[in-house]
């Protein structure tokens, strides 16, 4: 797919640019929500436009898992299993299966030809390759995907973790060379190509960072994504690492900062030249009633200035975060006699006809119309900051 991504402004590190798919337009910086099992939990589709959804993520190891790929190819692709005319990035389940064998041994082995691994829903077997992998993600359809790796926790030795680096650029090979034998055995278009993401790993180490990346660029990708965790094991940002890898891709190529993450952790990566994000964050607190609120007289370009460091103990970064939005937990008792709206700045379906009192009643009731409205409303949070960011 030529030209398939353009930058059209920039303002230091951070850019805006507008990303051709097969299914559609979109504008950089995106947030994805999570339709990890190909929906997402309490939300229609209608419920998903009206929040200004475009993009998501499907999750391979568990559509692979559940309903199985027979029921993915009988239905022509995840577009029409899951009834989504919008673009679709497909994660290639990597995170999940290495963590699963991670935690607990007993549930799989990797070895430098293939993952084994063994199903949480029925204990059967399973075996993925980076050639399965991308097998799998073709017969999906989807517009984005990306190569499995091997995501080390963060905690690991840096021996270990150069061990994972090593892995990845052998397994970001074979997926290369697996993506275009489909591509050319499908006879598939150009235009028509899903894009190819490589992912970045090397801990909390930069110069592994760079030896990943370095090694995938030559590979050559449509885009990089930030491997493994972004923050430490006491939950501190990683704000230079995450600077640092942003600056060693190529200027051409989209910057995908997988799994990140909250409102405040969005802005720090956009700042840096972030172009994508996706995470389960605004729909799983929703689901618990906890709710994303613009703070008053919220305007982007006051969120961040130069010098200082930011909350949590983060050290050298460039950035200091403002206050621009605050999170309510409706369950709260102070809430069962408010009745003003859950935000007023907000024209969601919740904040325009329902009150605080009330979606805390429904919580206390343990209906699903209250984890529905909760995260209909956080995606439409989060689509509003993604617009403030590409206005800034």
């Amino acid at each position: 797919m030529k030209n398939y991504f353009e930058i059209i402004k920039k303002n230091k590190l951070a850019r805006v640019g507008k990303l051709k798919t097969k299914n559609g337009e979109i504008n950089t910086p995106f947030f994805m929500p999570d339709a990890t099992r190909g929906f997402v939990k309490f939300l229609s589709k209608n419920d998903l436009k009206s929040a200004g959804i475009f993009p998501m993520v499907v999750n391979t190891y568990h559509l692979y898992l559940q309903p199985g790929m027979e029921i993915i190819k009988k239905a022509e692709g995840v577009h029409k299993f899951m009834n989504w005319d919008g673009p679709l990035l497909s994660d290639s389940g990597g995170y999940q299966v290495f963590s699963l064998i991670h935690k607990n041994s007993k549930m799989g082995k990797i070895t430098e030809d293939e993952v084994i691994f063994k199903s949480p829903l029925d204990g059967s077997m399973y075996v993925i390759t980076p050639e399965k992998a991308i097998q799998i993600q073709f017969d999906l359809g989807v517009d984005m995907m990306v190569c499995l790796d091997d995501p080390p926790p963060n905690s690991y030795s840096k021996e270990k973790i150069k061990k994972a680096v090593e892995r990845t650029l052998r397994w970001a090979r074979r997926c290369k060379v697996e993506y275009e034998k489909q591509i050319f055995e499908r006879k598939i278009k150009d235009e028509n190509r899903p894009l190819l993401f490589g992912v970045i790993q090397g801990g909390e180490y930069l110069d592994l960072r760079k030896m990943c990346t370095d090694g995938l660029v030559e590979i050559g990708f449509d885009g990089y994504g930030f491997g493994a965790r972004h923050v430490d094991s006491e939950g501190n940002f990683l704000a230079e690492v995450l600077a640092y890898t942003a600056s060693l891709i190529p200027e051409d190529s989209l910057r995908f900062a997988l799994g990140v993450g909250t409102p405040y952790d969005i802005v720090r990566c956009a700042e840096m030249g972030w172009d994508m994000f996706d995470c389960v964050i605004p729909t799983r607190e929703g689901r618990h009633g906890r709710l994303f609120i613009w703070d008053e007289q919220s305007e982007i370009s006051n969120f961040i200035r130069r010098g200082g460091q930011i909350p949590n103990k983060i050290q050298n970064s460039k950035f200091k975060i403002q206050n621009f939005y605050h999170t309510i937990n409706i369950n709260n008792e102070k809430y069962k006699d408010d009745f003003s709206p859950i935000d007023a700045h907000c024209n969601c379906e919740l904040c325009a006809k329902h009150t605080r009192a009330y979606l805390r009643h429904i919580f206390a009731m343990k209906d699903p119309l209250a984890m529905r409205l909760a995260s209909a409303h956080n995606l439409k949070f989060y689509m509003e900051l993604m617009e403030k960011l590409r206005k800034q």
